[in-house]
Parts: C-alpha cells; structure tokens; sequence
C-alpha cells in the first residue's frame, strides 16, 4: 500500500482545531509530516464540513506558494537513502473483543440517540433496529450511540461514538464536534484501523437483498425502517470505507447510492470501481430531482426526508410533551398505538 509522506494528522483528543476559513471550532484537521521532517503552518489543513465550508489547503498548495520550501525539501530527500521498491504487504486489521461491544448493546434510557428513535418510530422498533444494527452505549458525553462496525466474518474492526440530541435527532457539534472511535478511547497499542461498512454484518444474513449504500449510520438505520425490503449499509462519511479493500464484499450484490444532497457528482465517480466487483451499481438521484435550493446547501440525506412529515409516533409523542399526563393515562390503561397498514 502506498505510504504518503504528508496527511493529515490522525485524530486523538485535541488534534482537532479552528476552520481557519468557516470559524467552526474543532472541525480543523492539519497536515503532517510522515517523517516529522517539516511543521507546516497553521492553515496548511482541510475542514470537516466539505459541503458547507469546503476549505481544504494541501501540502502541494503550500509548497506552490512557497517554492523555496519545495526545493528546500526536494534537495533533503536527494541527500536521502532512496527507500526500498519492494512493495510492502498490507497491514492486517486489528479487532476489537466482542465482549466489549456485547456491553454496550444495553444502558438505552441514557442514549440519547435511541431516546430519539422511540419518540419517532416507537420502542419495539426501536429495540429492533438496535439489536439488528449493533448499536451501543458509551459513557462518554453521558450516553453517546455507538456505531459498531463489524465485517462479514463477525468480526470487530471498531465503534464510532457520537453524540446526539434527544429531540431533533442531530448530532451534538457544539461547542465542539462530539466524534471519537472505540479503539483510540481504549488506548490500544499497535492498532491497525481498516474500516468496513457500518451494517457489513448484515450481507450474508440477507444475501438476496439489493443493497443500498447511505453516507451516516443513522441514516440507515431510519431508512431500514421505512423502506425494509432492502438492506440499508453506510459508509460512515463520504469517503468513510469508501474504497476497493471494503467493496470486495459486495461482490456479485445489486448496488444502489443514495448520497446526500451535494455528493451526488462524486458517488458517481465510485460506480467504475463498484462494476468491477458487484452484479450492478447505480447512484439514485432522486434527492437531487426534488430538493430545494436551500436543502441542497444543507446537504440533507434520506432520513431527513422521510422523516419530514411526523410519524403516527411522533405526533403522539408531541401530545405527550404538551401534556405529560397522556402518557399515565396509556400506562394505566395499557393502550397502545394502532398505526394503519
């Protein structure tokens, strides 16, 4: 695998700055030196929020300003043993014990974003989705969500721990962007990232079912849901584990991209790499068809739609919050809700 001598610096508590451009706090990831040979400025970097800000400043847009720099550089690396050529074998993925997930799939009353869930789609559904996906509790910022990714042999790569609100269903990124991962809050030495597609578990369980690919996991696990007759699967961002390592389980599957709002140019960049491996790949670009100017610079998803008409749920949870004493009255009467087919 090529090794790049500048990238950006990988993420542990604190290495996240201010967007020299949007002002965002903790969003700002810089650029390193592989070799620690070269401390680039503080701009030198690229934000989070590709679709609202967009700023990202490379290595090669410095070294273009400053050429004395790059010559600086390209004379160090002339006075430098040229490395080998042989190309290297590809690090194996580390993995994380099930048990420690297997933890983590209770402690709901205090995960916010499962407190979402039930007022939107109800508690046994809820309790469903969460057990089908792997969704965990972490302790971190009182009772984030956890995103297990767990590949198709059942094995562990690692958990992304986000914060949500309990109301709107948002992630909390303020006053700064509440994202960690499983392995680094472990502290694991010698751990080897390789991501896989949040829901992976999932493909041999459903072997016939069209796959449909979404950016966030909480987008797919609203639309698993709504649209339960094919198996939702996410990339965990954008790129996430957007790359031909990952894609090699979707061999022989019917694939279908359902970016978010802005992306659609992009995913339609991965279909060549996609028809290698999978029976047939498609992006939808349905969002793109009916969205409004104003949800486009948004960049809402799939999830946000469906859920913009309120569910039969979500209206009675909203009588409840205005009057409490409707939930006793369920309660005592054991009255459930009968939502029509």
């Amino acid at each position: 695998m090529r090794q790049y001598k500048y990238h950006l610096e990988k993420y542990h508590t604190g290495s996240k700055r201010t967007c020299p451009k949007c002002g965002r706090k903790a969003c700002f990831t810089r650029y390193v030196d592989n070799d620690g040979r070269h401390v680039f400025p503080y701009h030198v970097g690229r934000c989070d929020h590709e679709r609202l800000c967009g700023y990202h400043f490379s290595p090669r847009d410095y070294f273009q300003e400053n050429p004395q720099m790059f010559k600086a550089m390209t004379n160090e690396k002339q006075n430098m043993t040229l490395a080998s050529s042989t190309p290297q074998r590809e690090s194996q993925p580390s993995f994380i014990d099930k048990s420690v997930m297997e933890r983590t799939l209770s402690h709901y009353s205090i995960n916010p974003l499962y407190t979402f869930l039930v007022r939107t789609i109800g508690k046994e559904e809820a309790d469903r989705l969460c057990r089908l996906y792997r969704i965990g509790t972490s302790k971190k910022w009182g009772g984030s969500a956890v995103f297990w990714q767990v590949d198709c042999q059942g094995s562990v790569r690692t958990g992304k721990i986000m914060l949500y609100d309990a109301k709107t269903g948002k992630r909390v990124k303020e006053p700064q962007s509440h994202v960690c991962w499983v392995h680094t809050e472990m502290k694991l030495k010698d751990y080897h990232l390789r991501q896989c597609f949040f829901g992976e578990h999932l493909l041999p369980l459903y072997p016939d079912k069209q796959v449909f690919i979404v950016e966030s996991e909480k987008t797919a696990v609203i639309a698993s849901h709504f649209m339960p007759d094919v198996l939702w699967i996410a990339t965990g961002g954008k790129n996430g584990c957007f790359n031909e390592q990952a894609i090699h389980v979707l061999a022989g599957r019917e694939v279908v991209l359902m970016p978010d709002l802005g992306a659609t140019q992009e995913w339609q960049g991965k279909l060549p790499m996609l028809r290698k491996v999978c029976r047939s790949a498609s992006v939808n670009d349905v969002l793109e068809t009916i969205a409004a100017d104003e949800q486009r610079s948004l960049g809402l998803d799939i999830a946000d739609f469906l859920l913009m008409e309120d569910t039969p749920r979500m209206i009675l949870q909203k009588m409840i919050d205005r009057n409490p004493a409707l939930q006793t009255l369920i309660d005592e009467f054991g009255l459930e809700l009968v939502e029509e087919p």
